[in-house]
């Protein structure tokens, strides 16, 4: 039998699924206008930045952005068009593929990267007191356990 939410959950949910809405359009609204990415492009290019020597595994990155393989090799595919991203085969593994972000790919992510914390910072960050920001940050780590526990471990630390 379904048990309803109480006028407490409801208002808390309402909450949550209007940020859910509402806050990706904010954040791709910036990085369109600014550096011509939507905000998967941008996750994928600022994670492999942040990788040794600009490359990772196609499936370490899927997950440290939480991407599914096929919607990551279709925007790779995207960014590769672009100049941005190149796959190249595992040095010691052929049957594995790996993305390096191109020179052109690190000056997007450099001149890309102000704009957008700037707009996270206006939009979320700079709206909570320090003890709500840590209250966020379990909140999602609370739903992240039973929604997709294995990227948890990833969140933090972009290396392999």
């Amino acid at each position: 039998m379904t048990t309803w939410l109480d006028s407490r959950e409801m208002r808390a949910w309402r909450r949550f699924s209007s940020v859910l809405e509402l806050l990706p359009g904010v954040l791709e609204t910036q990085l369109k206008r600014d550096s011509d990415l939507t905000h998967f492009e941008y996750w994928v290019v600022a994670i492999l930045s942040e990788a040794p020597n600009r490359t990772l595994r196609m499936s370490t990155l899927a997950r440290h952005t939480s991407g599914t393989l096929p919607r990551l090799s279709h925007v790779v595919k995207r960014l590769e068009k672009r100049g941005l991203v190149e796959r190249t085969p595992h040095p010691d593994d052929a049957r594995v593929t790996n993305a390096h972000l191109t020179d052109a790919g690190w000056d997007l992510v450099v001149a890309a990267a102000p704009g957008h914390v700037a707009t996270v910072r206006e939009s979320l960050i700079d709206a909570l007191t320090p003890e709500q920001l840590d209250q966020l940050a379990a909140i999602g780590e609370a739903i992240l356990g039973r929604i997709a526990p294995e990227i948890l471990p990833t969140l933090d630390d972009h290396h392999d």
